[in-house]
Formats: structure tokens, sequence, C-alpha cells
């Protein structure tokens, strides 16, 4: 059986501000239906690189493609043009809005007279938010008074409400208690149910054990070892962060040579 188009291909990826490598010959490649953990320590070049895949940084070499195909992407909006939305750790949320007003916030649904159709907003979100969880119904609420796995739901809502194929979760359970960690961990269960593919940057090794399908590790800028979470286990997986060791003892090129 052939294997799949990758969702996102991301071969030999350059990033360097001045001086500063951040991102040095990086690859990674994410499936259709798939969650991947990206990990490594605070300047490893994680979120470097994810903010080039997102439009907030132009790539300074590589490529770049998109279900098989080359996609130039500079700016946001190119992302976005490709099915490429990014959740946040802070969600990026309107605390003083409602749920329809945050879906919609700068893509809002106007009349033909130039009027805000609120009951179409509202409509739509409904039937978004039920996909995520079928429970949900505070929608009239400000989402400051929304529970932090709600607020979770809102954000990737928004996604999915503008036909989100790839979606990238910057630290999606950070500062959740253990019910709402769970109630998030559904949430992302639903997406992989759908098919959507998941880039999710997270320090929490039981939520990437729990939830990921495959990991890839970087350090210094670099890409250390990419492979499924039942290849490792948690120790394995901070030699790599931390030293950037290998399983099987080999290290990545330019990575043995920091270290000494």
């Amino acid at each position: 059986m052939p294997e799949p188009t990758p969702a996102v291909e991301m071969r030999s990826i350059f990033k360097h501000f001045g001086g500063v490598h951040a991102v040095e010959d990086m690859d990674l490649t994410l499936y259709p239906g798939e969650v991947l953990g990206l990990l490594g320590h605070n300047g490893a070049g994680k979120s470097t690189l994810i903010k080039i895949l997102s439009g907030a940084y132009p790539r300074d070499g590589g490529e770049i493609l998109i279900e098989g195909k080359s996609a130039d992407i500079q700016t946001p909006r190119d992302a976005k043009a490709w099915g490429i939305e990014t959740i946040y750790q802070n969600l990026a949320l309107a605390d003083n809005l409602a749920t329809p007003a945050n879906i919609f916030f700068g893509r809002e649904i106007t009349t033909r007279f130039g009027a805000l159709d609120e009951a179409a907003m509202e409509h739509a979100s409904i039937r978004v938010m039920k996909r995520l969880n079928p429970n949900f119904d505070n929608f009239h609420d400000a989402v400051s008074n929304l529970s932090g796995g709600q607020r979770q739901a809102v954000a990737i809502a928004r996604t999915l409400q503008f036909n989100a194929k790839i979606i990238i979760m910057d630290e999606p359970t950070a500062a959740l208690g253990p019910h709402e960690t769970q109630m998030v961990a559904d949430l992302i269960r639903n997406l992989k149910a759908e098919g959507i593919a998941i880039v999710m940057i997270s320090h929490d090794l039981h939520d990437v054990f729990d939830l990921s399908d495959r990991i890839t590790v970087m350090k210094n800028g670099r890409h250390v070892w990419t492979g499924d979470v039942d290849q490792v286990d948690k120790d394995d997986v901070l030699q790599m962060i931390i030293l950037g060791r290998r399983p099987d003892g080999s290290y990545a090129p330019g990575i043995l040579s920091e270290n000494t």
C-alpha cells in the first residue's frame, strides 16, 4: 500500500537572525490525521520553525510542500490560504466577546447591507462547536467566563470554521487542570478522527506520549530524531532534548561538536 501524501513537508529549512542560526537544515514531515509532537529545550528552534510554517517568519532557505505542492509561505495570510491555522498558547481570544464573535473575529459575516449578520455567525458557531463538544451551550457568555478547556475549544473551532487542514498547537494544555487537560485531549483526538494534521509543541512529556503518533526532536536549530512514540521512552526523549543523543547512541551532524 503506497504511503499517503504528507500534509506538510519542510525540507532543508534555514532561518538566520544576523549571525544566529536559529534553524539549520531542518526537515519536518506531517501526515493527515496525525499528531506530531515537536520537542526541544527553549532556544532549540522549534518555535522559529513553526513560525516559518505559519507565515510569521519568511524562511531563508529550503522548501515547503503542502499536500505535495510547493507552497510559497511568506505571510500568515499565505499560510491560511493553504489551510494552515495556528493556536498560540495565549489563544488570542477577545475576553469580552462571546463565542460567535471570537470565532468570526476579523472574518465577520455581514448582510448585503453591510451590517453584522449575528444570526448567521451564531448558527455557524453552534454547528462547529458541536463537532468538538456536543455539550457546549455557553454561546452568549463572554469567553472570559469559560473554563480553560472551553476556551481552547473556541480557539480550535475558529480554525475549523475556516477549513483548517493543518493546525499548529503551542502548549495546548499549559496551565490546565486534569479535567480540562482531558477535555483538550479529547478535542485533539476528534480533530485526528476528522483527518486534520496537527503539530503540537509541548514541554509536557506525558501529553506528548499520550497524544502524539510521532515525535520530532530539535536541538540547536537542528533535527535530532523523528520516529514513532512507541520506539522510545521518556528517558530517551530527555537524552535527545538535553544532549542531542539519539536512542542508538549517535548524534545528529553538528550536535556532538557543540556538546564537547
